[in-house]
């Protein structure tokens, strides 16, 4: 699920750097996609306001690179961190809400647990968890639609295209949903929520950082990359709009065609 409390959270740091490019509005099953998530019929509709001239692409970097949360952006671990719950509670004698606590997912783990132990045992308890996870969460858990076309479609987008996962999770624990899954990112940073995510954004030159939730925003702004909210996790599009996504998707099926678009706002010929 979420990482240990140990990454520094920092609301409302935000970097300067960020890409200033038009870009293309996202694009639905039913067309472009309005604040709602919605299809809409009006094609010049775009999804925030165009600020300043496409910039050509960066010869020291020719491809774009693009990060992805992980937990309900690219797979629904939901079926699996119940299941966890469940064990974790009839093991400990502790009532755990297995439902409600799979409706909150993305902040770190121990704030989950928080709400079920005592602050005192909240570590040793997320450790007992963390063991548990492997048999139990790993199996049951499912990749979201679209989520092994999105990064195929960072590859294909742009000569040297990479794509890469940063979330909060248990790094081991992420690794092994998405080998158990065959979800292949060029890389994988674990233990980052919220604004803490842009460390790695920037490390590996993220100009585009996809999530469903308002954490998620937080990180791709402080980062300094677009942010791009998919609303497939406990945020509604809405919400995700209101914390300042440049964009937002009904889901991961609608981001290759947006992906084309963009890149070529930014003067990437289209792929084959």
């Amino acid at each position: 699920m979420s990482a240990p409390s140990n990454p520094t959270d920092s609301p409302g740091s935000q970097a300067d750097s960020g890409i200033s490019v038009p870009f293309a509005s996202p694009v639905g099953p039913s067309g472009p996609v309005g604040p709602s998530g919605r299809g809409r019929s009006d094609a010049t509709d775009t999804t925030a306001p165009a600020s300043g001239a496409p910039a050509p692409p960066d010869p020291a970097r020719p491809g774009l690179v693009v990060g992805f949360d992980l937990d309900m952006t690219l797979i629904d671990s939901r079926p699996g961190i119940k299941a966890a719950y469940e064990v974790l509670a009839a093991r400990t004698g502790t009532h755990i809400d297995a439902d409600l606590a799979i409706t909150r997912l993305g902040p770190p783990l121990e704030e989950e647990l928080a709400h079920w132990f005592p602050e005192g045992q909240v570590a040793e308890i997320a450790q007992r968890y963390r063991e548990l996870y492997e048999e139990h969460a790993i199996a049951p858990t499912l990749a979201m639609p679209g989520a092994r076309e999105a990064l195929r479609a960072v590859r294909a987008a742009t000569p040297g295209g990479r794509a890469i996962v940063v979330t909060a999770k248990h790094e081991p624990n992420a690794r092994q949903h998405l080998t158990y899954l065959g979800i292949e990112p060029d890389a994988v940073i674990g233990w980052l929520w919220a604004e803490a995510k842009a460390e790695a954004l920037r490390d590996h030159g993220a100009a585009v950082y996809v999530g469903d939730h308002t954490g998620d925003v937080r990180g791709a702004k402080a980062a300094g990359a677009l942010s791009v909210g998919v609303a497939t996790g406990p945020c509604e599009a809405e919400v995700l709009r209101a914390a300042g996504a440049d964009v937002v998707l009904p889901d991961l099926t609608a981001f290759p065609a947006w992906l084309v678009s963009y890149a070529g706002s930014l003067g990437f010929p289209r792929p084959n």
